[in-house]
């Protein structure tokens, strides 16, 4: 398969990232003595700068990370809890989809801390310092930066934040962008640690900028889970995924549902329509069970159990395409995914999030810091497992993965943006690393499909249309046609995701891909 771009090999590190200028800043601190985690930092840093539409230091991240020398896999639940306000009593039919009513506690910040005290070998003063550059000093706008902001008043003209954030609308592309708020926040925590954000002059304007919709111990008593993945094997391989309240699962149920046939004797259509099929059930899996499981019990091991997959194969009619009910539950959308590796074989799977673009399209004031919209991921059906209570986190969208050998040793790493695209892309990813072959450039730029019911952050049932990119062949839209699906022609390359990918060669050497439809790029030391 041609490709547009070259695998990037290296022996001491790299990063993979959409945004050029965060993945400079993880270079220049694994070339300073960082570690992956560092390294993982000053990109989550940068990025919540340059690319603020996706994430944000008021918004969530998830974190797989695999540790070459004990060979330990852990997973970083950067995910904030509604406020101590946030009952159901609080909202009518529908959640407010902008201001801070619509935001739950920030998890960015205290993941960045957690997963530093563990990893990290550089101050926070240093691995701060690209950012906090970038913020003071400005950076160039890039094209995607400016379509964001165009793209978000062109839905939502009275929104008024940006002023808020140092950022003039009429922006033009290469414009330099200022944010001195953000750079003030940035070095209160580089000052301070976690304390910085969660107490003090940062805690207190996010307090009063919300009217008390947070309290200081909704900040302070901000916890970052860390506990082990959730893992499945596949073809001798064990996949690492985000544990609940992520929808991880869904990626493990995919892999299990499907790892009964040989996927590479398949002719394209039959594997298409198998793993479109897998990927319905796996959402209907989801809907049933996920939630915060410190409120409610959530059995992921039935729903990964040999028996239920036995069951769920059963389901699955070779020659004809389930369409489900239809639904209309928004979920988000907007989301950076990245990946850091080091000299030492240490990676991270690093995902972050505001949800919506944008998020909550609300900054409290002389912070620069742009709360998420997250709230709005809860449930207001009082018989829901996801319904809203002060201290809960919602269910997500957002998850990470990383595939180990038999032995062990980190095998691949990849991950992508997309709200409830992530699942069935990173489903086409592992697919065509193990079972066809592909290099990662090959992976990351193959043709794909996504099985959305409407948006990418609509409420997923079964129903909806098999989306695919035209670089797919006549034949095979339509034998998929044939089968029962609703198919839509996507772009050559018009699919929803911005793949990043790792693979590690058996003799140490990283290699990486970098996914043609987004900006950004892969580079290694």
């Amino acid at each position: 398969m041609k490709t547009h771009r070259g695998v990037v090999y290296s022996r001491n590190g790299g990063a993979a990232a959409s945004q050029p200028l965060a993945v400079s800043a993880a270079l220049e601190i694994l070339k300073a003595g960082g570690s992956f985690i560092d390294a993982g930092i000053a990109l989550s840093a940068v990025i919540s700068v340059v690319e603020p539409g996706a994430s944000q230091l008021g918004g969530d991240a998830f974190l797989i990370t695999h540790h070459a020398k004990t060979k330990e896999n852990l997973a970083f639940n950067g995910s904030g809890e509604a406020g101590h306000s946030a009952t159901r009593d609080k909202f009518t039919d529908k959640f407010d989809h902008h201001g801070y009513r619509s935001a739950t506690v920030p998890g960015t910040v205290a993941a960045w801390f957690a997963a530093h005290e563990r990893y990290g070998k550089l101050p926070i003063e240093q691995i701060l310092a690209p950012a906090i550059r970038y913020a003071e000093f400005g950076f160039p706008a890039s094209r995607d930066f400016v379509l964001r902001i165009q793209g978000l008043l062109k839905l939502f003209p009275e929104v008024t934040f940006f002023a808020d954030m140092g950022i003039h609308t009429s922006l033009a592309i290469g414009g330099v962008v200022i944010q001195k708020d953000l750079a003030n926040t940035l070095k209160l925590i580089a000052q301070n640690g976690r304390d910085g954000f969660y107490k003090g002059e940062v805690a207190d304007k996010i307090v009063s900028g919300t009217d008390g919709w947070f309290n200081h111990e909704d900040l302070a008593n901000h916890v970052t889970r860390v506990e082990a993945p959730l893992t499945a094997n596949y073809r001798g391989y064990s996949v690492h995924g985000q544990p609940p309240p992520t929808q991880g699962m869904i990626l493990l149920e995919e892999l299990l549902l499907v790892e009964d046939n040989d996927l590479a004797k398949l002719s394209e259509a039959e594997r298409i329509h198998l793993m479109v099929e897998a990927k319905k059930i796996g959402f209907m899996d989801r809907n049933e069970i996920i939630a915060d499981p410190e409120f409610v019990p959530v059995d992921t091991q039935r729903i990964l159990s040999q028996e239920h997959i036995a069951m769920r194969r059963k389901q699955i009619n070779p020659d004809k395409a389930y369409n489900g009910p239809e639904g209309d539950t928004k979920e988000g959308s907007d989301t950076t995914y990245f990946i850091v590796a080091d000299a030492e074989g240490n990676a991270v799977s690093w995902i972050q999030s505001v949800f919506h673009g944008f998020g909550s399209a609300f900054v409290p004031k002389g912070t620069g810091v742009l709360l998420n919209n997250r709230a709005t991921g809860f449930s207001l059906d009082e018989n829901s497992p996801n319904l809203i209570e002060p201290g809960k986190r919602p269910a997500h969208t957002l998850n990470a993965w990383t595939v180990t050998n038999p032995d062990g040793s980190l095998a691949y790493v990849g991950g992508t943006p997309g709200a409830n695209i992530q699942v069935q892309t990173n489903f086409q990813l592992i697919v065509a690393l193990i079972d066809l072959g592909m290099s990662v450039q090959e992976a990351c730029e193959a043709a794909r499909w996504q099985h959305l019911i409407g948006d990418s952050s609509d409420y997923e049932t079964g129903a909806g249309k098999l989306q695919i990119e035209s670089r797919v062949s006549a034949e095979v839209i339509d034998e998929l046609k044939a089968k029962g699906h609703d198919v839509m022609l996507l772009p050559e390359y018009g699919h929803g995701s911005a793949v990043q990918l790792l693979k590690i060669l058996d003799n140490g050497t990283q290699a990486w891909g970098s996914d043609v439809r987004v900006d950004g790029q892969a580079a290694g030391i």
